[in-house]
């Protein structure tokens, strides 16, 4: 077997386990890295290991971060899995939870606001509303194919992803814009946020238009992506509620800890917490 036939047979793999078209790209091009820098594909369950254990340190000495490193390994380990071999499956890094994200990796209200102003001046009006749609409903950009003109008339949306459903409410005033735009459009029924010609946007278009507004709105591009949409309003949701638990059905999480990820302050917030204490005379 070559590396060629071997990733297309993972890719079936990948496929009749119905995996989101996002992660089967992902799983790809990380185990295919890891095919080529193997140089040989091995036969025996010990030559796996040593191989997997020698990419995990090559991995290291390239200085990658540790969830980049850990995210390349599940690929290769769900490769293992796929070849026969789940005893080879490598060990993660052991990440320490952090207590606080980066400042200049975080998109403020304020930011989000310059960034719709911004794409409305230029005449970006699919641009605005969809960065709306996503800020005000938390979905991931993979789901925005759900926002249809008939889940804007219920009012509601139910998106099938990783093997669950979940419903999803809009809010009136976004459920207007969008039924205007469709209109506008000439879009009936089905998709509103389509290409000119009548495809879905995909996830390298939605995030190439968002980085191009970005001078105009004077906010620095390491902030401006359509997940930070989502984190944005599971921060603001969090602090209207206060309710983590329903914020991740909200947000379609397995578990709170991934939603708990979504919470953390920044580094600023964090210093100002640390000086409401008063233990400096």
């Amino acid at each position: 077997m070559t590396v060629f036939t071997a990733l297309l047979s993972f890719r079936q793999y990948l496929l009749r386990e119905e995996r989101e078209t996002s992660t089967i790209e992902k799983y790809l091009r990380d185990a295919g890295r890891f095919l080529c820098w193997t140089g040989e594909l091995p036969h025996n369950a010990n030559a796996w290991k040593e191989k997997a254990i020698r990419w995990k340190e090559h991995l290291c000495e390239k200085q990658y971060t540790s969830s980049t490193i850990n995210s390349m390994l599940a690929a290769v380990n769900k490769l293992f899995v796929f070849l026969g071999f789940p005893e080879v499956r490598v060990k993660y890094l052991r990440i320490q939870r952090k207590l606080f994200r980066q400042s200049e990796r975080e998109l403020t209200r304020e930011e989000y606001l310059r960034l719709l102003d911004a794409a409305h001046a230029l005449g970006r009006e699919r641009l605005a509303l969809l960065m709306e749609a996503i800020c005000a409903t938390g979905i991931r950009v993979s789901e925005v194919r759900y926002l249809t003109v008939e889940a804007a008339r219920r009012g509601r949306t139910e998106i099938a992803m990783k093997g669950k459903v979940r419903t999803i409410l809009l809010p009136g005033k976004l459920c207007r814009k969008l039924l205007k735009y469709a209109k506008k459009e000439k879009i009936a029924a089905g998709e509103i946020f389509l290409t000119r010609g009548r495809k879905s946007l995909s996830r390298r278009q939605i995030w190439s238009e968002m980085k191009a507004i970005c001078s105009k709105a004077g906010v620095a591009e390491s902030k401006v992506f359509p997940h930070n949409l989502r984190h944005l309003f599971a921060r603001t949701f969090y602090k209207a509620c206060h309710d983590v638990a329903k914020l991740a059905d909200v947000l379609g999480h397995s578990s709170i800890e991934t939603t708990r990820i979504y919470l953390i302050s920044t580094g600023a917030e964090h210093i100002r917490q640390l000086e409401r204490l008063g233990l400096v005379s």
